[in-house]
């Protein structure tokens, strides 16, 4: 499990960190990869805290448990650096992406002494911009991809365009619209 990428999500019901981590989860599996998506569940309901996560790696995956030491970890709702520990378990050597339109110093007193990489992507600006509307899930699945690494940037948006054409196949303006918030991060980071 050598070459396994381990990601945490935190996010708030509601809010699609369970969709992007599954759909992270779709998109490496139709490049080869071995995958795992899935959420932590308990009493979730809008607006309550939830934990989603994903394993991804060219070799099969036997473990199967939550993750308490990840490589990266995707924060959703920048509300919860007061609430959770999101730096719990996390590798040094990765990095915490959170939705914050402050800079990443600004964050980093609120991450209970994590010494990794810090960053930060505006996703209620670009989603907003890109589909009209606060969608936070898709702007932070194409930040990790970009931070991660964890699947080729051309093959991620051929890839998560074939998904939304699957998934939103009478709704082409929501297609247009998430694709342009994937290429929009993309381009920032």
């Amino acid at each position: 499990m050598k070459d396994t990428v381990e990601i945490r999500w935190h996010g708030r019901g509601g809010q699609g960190a369970k969709t992007a981590a599954l759909l992270l989860a779709d998109v490496a599996f139709s490049t080869g990869k071995y995958v795992q998506g899935f959420p932590e569940y308990g009493p979730e309901r809008m607006g309550a805290p939830i934990t989603a996560y994903n394993r991804i790696g060219s070799d099969r995956i036997r473990i199967h448990s939550n993750i308490y030491e990840p490589d990266y970890v995707v924060v959703v709702d920048e509300t919860l650096l007061e609430s959770v520990d999101v730096t719990a378990g996390l590798n040094p050597d990765g990095a915490i992406v959170i939705n914050s339109a402050k800079k990443p110093e600004e964050v980093k007193e609120h991450l209970r002494g994590y010494t990794g990489k810090v960053y930060t992507i505006d996703a209620r600006r670009i989603s907003v911009a890109a589909l009209g509307k606060y969608f936070p899930n898709s702007p932070m699945l194409a930040a990790i991809v970009a931070i991660s690494g964890v699947i080729d940037r051309a093959t991620f948006l051929k890839e998560m365009e074939n998904s939304y054409k699957h998934k939103f196949a009478k709704k082409p303006d929501v297609i247009e619209g998430n694709m342009q918030a994937l290429k929009m991060v993309l381009q920032e980071l």
